[in-house]
C-alpha cells in the first residue's frame, strides 16, 4: 500500500495541490536515479542538470556560475539584472571567492530580491532582523564583497512598496540591453521564489498565469511553513511567518538565463527535495508545479546527486 492507495478521506486528501496528478508524480519518482539528466522534449536546448557530488562541490559550482555571469557581462559592457534567492545560500560565500580573485566589481549589476516574509498586509520584518531575507543577503553577498560590491542604490528588496516597481525597472534595464539571470531553490511544493502551486486556482489559463509579476502577503503552503522550519529556523515553526512578499512568473520566466541549486540533504540518508527535483525534470510544464517551467529556460540545475536516489524508504 502507497499514499495514493489511502489519500481518500484521509487528512491529506484535500492537503495537496488540487491540480497535482498523484500518479504522474509516482511515475516521475520512479525512475532510476542514473537517467535523472536525460533529456526531456520540453527542456531549452540550453539546458542543462549538473551532478554534485558533494555540498562543496554544490556551493563553489554554483558559485562559480554567478560569479561568471557577473564577469561576462562585465567583459561585454553589459548590464546585468539578477534576481536573487535567499536559499540555497553557500554558493554566495563561492561567488564573492572569485569575484574577488578576478578583481571584478559589480557596479554594473542590479539586485532583486524574490521574495521576502510577510504579514498579512505584505509588511516586512526589519532590515537588521536575523531573519530577514535582506539581512541575510547583506550578510552573505553584499557585504563581503567590500569595496566590489553591488552600490546600495542598486539592490532591491521585496518591501511592500519596493516589490510592485520590480516590473517597471527589470523592464527599463532590459530596453537598455542588460540581461536578466534568475537564481533560485526549489521549494517542496515546487514553488520558485514563494510563488505557490495553489495559486494556479485562481487562472483560467496558463497564458494568464504566466503574466503575473508579483504577490503582496501571499499565503504559503503548509509545506512551505515546515520546509522552511526545517532548514532555517532549527525547527522552529513558530518563528516562521505564513505569507511572504513574493515575484511571480511574469518575471522569472523572462529570465535570459538561469543558475537553480537544490541543495535539500538533512543527514544520515535523510533528505527532503529528490521529489521536487524529480518533478522539476519530469512531470511536464505546468502551473501547478511552477518549478516545471524552469527546464523550458536556458540555463544550469545544479543538485546533489544524493537527491536522485533511488528514493525507497530504508530502515534508520
Amino acid at each position: 500500500m502507497n499514499f495514493i492507495d489511502t489519500v481518500k478521506g484521509s487528512m491529506l486528501e484535500r492537503f495537496y495541490p488540487a491540480g497535482w496528478d498523484f500518479e504522474k508524480i509516482l511515475q516521475c519518482v520512479s525512475n532510476a536515479p542514473e537517467t535523472v539528466t536525460d533529456r526531456q522534449p520540453y527542456w531549452n536546448k540550453d539546458f542543462t542538470p549538473v551532478k554534485c557530488a558533494s555540498l562543496g562541490d554544490f556551493d563553489m559550482m554554483m558559485g562559480h556560475e554567478i560569479a561568471n555571469e557577473i564577469r561576462k557581462a562585465r567583459d561585454e559592457g553589459k548590464k546585468l539584472v539578477l534576481i536573487l534567492p535567499v536559499g540555497p545560500m553557500g554558493m554566495y560565500r563561492w561567488a564573492v571567492y572569485f569575484l574577488k580573485e578576478w578583481n571584478v566589481d559589480c557596479k554594473h549589476v542590479y539586485g532583486f530580491n524574490m521574495d521576502e516574509w510577510s504579514d498579512s498586509e505584505g509588511n516586512t520584518l526589519e532590515p537588521s532582523n536575523p531573519g530577514a531575507f535582506e539581512n541575510a543577503m547583506k550578510q552573505a553577498f553584499y557585504g563581503p564583497l567590500g569595496e566590489l560590491t553591488v552600490p546600495e542604490c542598486r539592490r532591491n528588496f521585496a518591501t511592500k512598496n519596493n516589490l510592485p516597481t520590480y516590473p517597471e525597472k527589470i523592464a527599463k534595464l532590459r530596453a537598455e540591453g542588460a540581461r536578466l539571470i534568475t537564481v533560485f531553490g526549489i521549494g517542496r511544493v515546487c514553488h520558485i521564489a514563494f510563488w505557490e502551486p495553489h495559486f494556479a486556482a485562481e487562472f483560467d489559463s496558463v497564458e494568464e498565469w504566466k503574466k503575473q509579476p508579483y504577490r503582496i502577503a501571499a499565503q504559503l503552503h503548509p509545506l512551505t511553513i515546515e520546509q522552511n522550519a526545517i532548514t532555517s529556523f532549527k525547527s522552529n515553526t513558530m518563528l516562521v511567518p505564513c505569507r511572504a512578499n513574493t515575484i511571480g512568473p511574469g518575471l522569472f520566466l523572462q529570465s535570459d538565463r538561469i543558475i537553480g541549486g537544490c541543495d535539500g540533504v538533512l543527514g544520515r540518508g535523510m533528505q527532503w527535495q529528490g521529489m521536487s527535483l524529480w518533478m522539476t525534470l519530469r512531470y511536464g510544464p505546468d502551473m501547478w508545479v511552477p518549478s516545471t517551467f524552469m527546464p523550458t529556460l536556458p540555463g544550469k540545475l545544479f543538485f546533489l546527486e544524493e537527491l536522485a536516489g533511488p528514493l525507497v524508504a530504508e530502515c534508520n
